[in-house]
């Protein structure tokens, strides 16, 4: 037995980019809805590996290189800066009242 928290249809944004830096191919699928308190959800096509990014997170070097399994802090900042372009601000909304 479960209990249905939320059950949402809507349509949404997806845009995929594909790019590379000096040493690294990425391939993301970010995904733009009004769900998760209004960060988007970004996807590595190559591994998997998602998470919802808001600036914070994508200012936290750390955090990129672990959801994303990026080796070094070079790659981190790379991506960031990359991140940094492509998903916009977005203020943080209330999603529990």
């Amino acid at each position: 037995m479960f209990e249905k928290l939320y059950d949402e249809q809507e349509t949404i944004n997806v845009r995929f980019v594909g790019f590379t830096t000096e040493h690294v191919r990425y391939d993301f699928g970010i995904v733009h809805t009004n769900m998760f308190f209004g960060k988007p959800l970004v996807i590595c096509m190559q591994t998997g590996r998602s998470t919802l990014l808001d600036l914070n997170d994508i200012n936290n070097y750390d955090y990129l290189k672990n959801v994303f399994n990026i080796n070094s802090i070079k790659e981190a900042e790379d991506l960031a800066l990359f991140f940094e372009e492509t998903i916009p601000f977005v203020p943080t909304v209330e999603q529990y009242d």
